[in-house]
């Protein structure tokens, strides 16, 4: 489980880090693990794509105010939940989306949310569909990643992510934000890098 001290740094280096760690969620009938392969960070107060822009606060981003290493789970469209990691501290309202990955433990209990007909390689690349195979909702908003109860947490299992695999693009349907759609701070790897084969739920 990474410790507190990972996530209160600024957001552009945790998104980076996070790329290859093990996003980990526990249950009472078994255990699924996702291997992160897409991120992006979303800046605070000066950033108009993030959702604490201008100094917004709300019931529903109050979370991002709050301590590092936090979960930041929002629903969007009505039905589509998405993850974030709330990073640098109280009062820096900044936070990672946690975009995608490919699915490497418990596979049997992801199958069973997204589906026996979804390719392995779509079971968790998008926010939506990484929710619903995690079974992510808002009732895990605020939840502490770092806890060591917790039934929602990131891992460092020692894989490490080159910087040459790594492309950085403007990220995703943020064409309202202006200048700043185009910042390239999603990060992605190519996810055939990662064998789904091997079932990582030994946590």
């Amino acid at each position: 489980m990474l410790a507190r001290e990972f996530y209160q740094r600024p957001t552009e280096v945790v998104a980076r880090d996070l790329l290859g760690k093990l996003l980990v969620r526990i249950y009472a009938g078994g255990v699924t693990a996702v291997r992160l392969t897409e991120v992006e960070a979303y800046l605070g107060v000066e950033d108009p794509a993030c959702h604490t822009f201008g100094g917004r606060r709300t019931r529903r981003t109050e979370t991002m105010w709050g301590e590092a290493g936090h979960a930041y789970v929002y629903l969007v469209y009505g039905m589509h939940h998405c993850l974030n990691v709330v990073t640098v501290g109280p009062d820096r309202p900044e936070a990672v989306l946690v975009r995608g990955g490919v699915a490497v433990g418990g596979l049997d209990l992801i199958r069973e949310r997204r589906g026996p007909k979804v390719a392995e390689r779509s079971l968790a690349d998008g926010p939506g569909k990484l929710c619903q195979a995690l079974e992510v909702t808002r009732d895990h908003d605020g939840i502490d990643l770092c806890e060591p109860s917790s039934v929602l947490r990131i891992c460092d299992d020692g894989l490490r992510v080159g910087e040459g695999a790594v492309k950085r693009t403007p990220r995703v349907g943020v064409d309202y934000a202006g200048e700043a759609s185009g910042w390239p701070l999603r990060l992605v790897i190519d996810s055939r890098v990662f064998s789904s084969s091997a079932d990582s739920t030994g946590f």
